[in-house]
């Protein structure tokens, strides 16, 4: 193997092609119109255009990567993670192709991308499986008939996807109906297949998985697990090992039924074999990934073992040279996804161009991202930015390295959920592991409040205001409710860059003018300010500064997308909470409910149209 074609974008690609340097061979990037300037493309020996932004006409066009391998003769293929990592008639048409599929096979794959046959061989093998149907659901009333056996709460669940797309937890029978639709509307459109199964819903699980790795001599070994409980819409926002939550008994039967289950299908390359785990450590076969996770470098960090590596030598027909008692994981490894989103506004997806992107130096933090300053965020692929993992002697120590990294980063042109992840982190609950799948979706409002952010964009203000020419400053006195800290500003870096260090905490943060108005960045929040002098201050503090109520006759795009569904007409009667219109986003489905009780006087827009941010979307009477 001398050549590497990377059959993806991104943060993936730029991590594949830096481990193919390494091991001294030539690598080949695609990219579709929208992505020639991104920094895999840059990085790679060759690179070559697949088309226009979607993914259907780019990164999913399995004819057209072949015929750039063909040209370029390339020897192999990796598909990163996403996009055509798990399709089997992808693997089959790169091995047709006389070429190298650098991960399993392609019947391996068709067999555990199906969930229902996966469920069959975790069975045959001996994994714990949760109560659910064998095969797929047709018609409400098979769904009816297993949630009344089985009782509520039920998931439906696509039967060839995962990712959190396709998938709806039904908590009653009122629900039921519009569950089996959507589950199945999404499925279709994310995996090109309509097929659901269900299965009975483990309420405020863990979501542990074991990563294996095996070659093509019968050798498979574990590299211990992963918690990857903290999620948002079913996916995966934080990510450690080993898991703060279970026991070592637990942690070795899942690995010997991960690793069993492996052997059976006669599974190579680098997979992942995922569980769900109950309050009282009753485990369950969730799924299994045939692909290389997100959330690999937590693994990589505790084994120093590099599974991009291993993936390639594995493929090359090279044995794995160490055996299970070898492995001794180190430390305590975390993981955050930094996602171009708005966390208070229930994670919309924000998209555009990266006018600022800053990271401190750190010789503890490792970053996977596939962006640089000036790169924009597309509205066609996944949001997220980047990748931080911190590695240490133990939790404590990684959460703090993680936490400060996070407060000291500067990302200015888009929303993005960087202080979302510093408040997880500090969470008591995260703080002491006693957290769950749900975990995030409970105590949203608690983790997007903003009153202590208020105060530091105020101090930031005033500290800027006052000594835009200074070195240091102490400020004595803030006006903000009662509280009245102390703050050190420096200047770092840039002239429009500076540190505020208040409260025994150390904030990076970005300002510049214009207009007359001062632009604040802080922990992926950008905030504008007015300073006043003392003299107005009499007249400000008198003004009412609520917000004021939004027309709810009018329905906006709340981010950029398609819209995919309108299940209204016009003149239609709608109540408060019903669906008005579904835009997909960023490969997510959103759905936009009705504020109130009323008329649908006007539809502006129709299926298949592109939206803009705000939008007008519908108008109630």
């Amino acid at each position: 193997m001398k050549k590497i074609l990377i059959a993806n974008r991104g943060e993936i690609a730029c991590r594949i092609i830096k481990t193919a340097k390494i091991m001294g061979l030539k690598t080949v990037a695609i990219y579709s119109d929208i992505d020639k300037l991104l920094p895999h493309v840059d990085m790679a020996d060759e690179a070559y255009c697949l088309g226009a932004a979607p993914s259907k006409e780019s990164y999913l066009n399995i004819n057209k990567i072949i015929e750039i391998a063909k040209t370029s003769k390339a020897d192999a293929i990796h598909p990163g993670y996403g996009f055509l990592s798990e399709k089997a008639e992808f693997a089959q048409a790169v091995q047709d192709a006389g070429l190298r599929f650098i991960g399993p096979t392609p019947q391996v794959i068709q067999q555990m991308g199906d969930k229902l046959e996966a469920k069959a061989l975790a069975e045959s093998a001996g994994v714990n499986l949760v109560p659910g149907s064998t095969t797929p659901i047709t018609a409400i009333t098979q769904a009816q008939d297993f949630a009344r056996q089985a009782g509520y709460p039920i998931l439906l669940k696509a039967a060839a996807g995962g990712g959190g797309k396709g998938m709806r937890v039904v908590y009653d029978d009122s629900g039921l109906a519009e569950g089996l639709e959507r589950a199945q509307s999404e499925a279709l459109s994310a995996f090109g297949d309509d097929r659901v199964f269900i299965e009975k819903y483990i309420e405020t699980p863990r979501h542990i998985e074991i990563q294996i790795l095996a070659d093509n001599y019968g050798n498979v070994i574990h590299l211990g697990e992963r918690d990857c409980s903290l999620q948002r819409r079913h996916q995966k926002v934080v990510e450690e090992t080993p898991s703060p939550f279970v026991s070592n008994e637990i942690r070795q039967k899942m690995a010997n039924q991960a690793v069993a289950l492996a052997k059976q299908v006669g599974y190579t390359s680098a997979g992942t074999v995922e569980f769900i785990v109950s309050p009282n450590e009753e485990f369950f076969f969730l799924e299994m990934n045939t692909r290389l996770q997100v959330e690999h470098p937590v693994t990589e960090a505790v084994n120093q073992i590099d599974l991009v590596e291993w993936m390639i030598r594995i493929a090359d027909g090279e044995k794995i040279t160490f055996t299970q008692p070898d492995i001794k994981p180190s430390g305590h490894a975390i993981e955050v996804r930094l996602y171009a989103e708005d966390a208070a506004e229930g994670f919309l997806p924000s998209a555009g161009r990266l006018i600022d992107f800053y990271w401190p130096e750190s010789t503890t933090i490792r970053i996977d991202t596939g962006f640089t300053e000036g790169d924009t965020i597309s509205i066609y692929y996944d949001p997220m930015i980047a990748k931080v993992i911190a590695h240490a002697s133990n939790r404590s120590q990684a959460i703090d390295a993680l936490t400060d990294f996070l407060s000291r980063c500067i990302i200015r042109g888009i929303t993005t959920n960087q202080d979302f992840l510093v408040r997880l982190l500090q969470d008591p609950a995260v703080l002491s592991g006693q957290y769950h799948t749900h975990y995030i979706e409970q105590n949203l409002e608690s983790l997007t409040q903003n009153q202590l952010l208020d105060c530091i964009f105020i101090q930031a203000a005033l500290a800027y205001h006052g000594t835009a020419t200074s070195q240091t400053v102490i400020l004595d006195q803030i006006i903000h409710k009662d509280q009245h800290p102390n703050a050190n500003f420096n200047w770092i870096k840039k002239p429009n860059l500076f540190e505020l260090d208040t409260n025994g905490q150390t904030y990076v943060c970005q300002a510049f003018n214009h207009d007359q108005t001062l632009h604040l960045t802080l922990k992926g929040i950008t905030r504008q300010v007015k300073v006043i002098d003392s003299r107005h201050w009499e007249k400000v503090q008198h003004l009412n500064f609520n917000k004021g109520i939004e027309d709810q006759n009018i329905i906006k795009a709340p981010m950029p997308g398609t819209v995919i569904a309108l299940p209204i007409q016009q003149g239609q009667h709608v109540k408060r909470g019903d669906p008005l219109v579904i835009i997909e986003a960023m490969k997510m489905e959103n759905i936009l409910k009705s504020p109130k009780e009323g008329i649908v006087s006007e539809i502006l827009v129709n299926n298949g149209d592109n939206l803009t941010r705000d939008q007008l979307i519908v108008k109630l009477g």
